[in-house]
């Protein structure tokens, strides 16, 4: 563990120690989740840019080639019927896309 020292105003220490107390945890556990998740979000740009750097069409559509083609669960479905035209559209131009290249 590190020792940081900060400064704070009155009023933000005062709202933070009764955030503290309303979450049950202390005041230095509060501050290391809320750094936590800042540090989250601001590197999480750059995580999905390294990550699609890596990418490759080839490795996606070999993924796509594992999931079965069947219609979705009634609770899975989408809500809307235009929505439903759409993506019912597109299955058949997958299904048709295999069949050109020979059924893989």
């Amino acid at each position: 563990m590190s020792k940081v020292s900060i400064k704070l105003p009155n009023s933000l220490h005062k709202q933070l120690r009764e955030c503290a107390n309303a979450e049950g945890t202390s005041i230095d556990q509060l501050i290391g989740s809320a750094v936590a998740e800042k540090l989250a979000a601001l590197l999480s740009p750059e995580y999905l840019e390294t990550r699609a750097k890596r990418a490759s069409r080839k490795t996606f559509e070999a993924a796509l080639r594992t999931v079965p083609d069947v219609e979705p669960l009634e609770f899975d479905r989408l809500p809307n019927q235009a929505l439903q035209q759409k993506a019912a559209q597109r299955s058949k131009r997958r299904k048709l896309g295999r069949q050109a290249s020979g059924g893989r």
